[in-house]
């Protein structure tokens, strides 16, 4: 028998995955922890600025 709320995350899980592609590369740690600092000091995710970076690469 399936518990009703694993069956919705499950659908839930299958529509990200259709809906969602993810973007990962390795970088040097010392640079990241900067990068890292100076996003929380402007308040930002890193999703939220790397969603800012390809609409800005998109519109030229």
């Amino acid at each position: 028998m399936v518990n009703i709320a694993e069956k919705s995350r499950a659908e839930y899980m299958k529509l990200r995955r259709i809906s969602k592609k993810t973007f990962s590369v390795v970088v040097e740690r010392e640079k990241m922890e900067r990068f890292e600092q100076k996003l929380r000091a402007e308040g930002k995710t890193k999703a939220e600025w790397l969603n800012a970076k390809i609409d800005e690469e998109l519109s030229k």
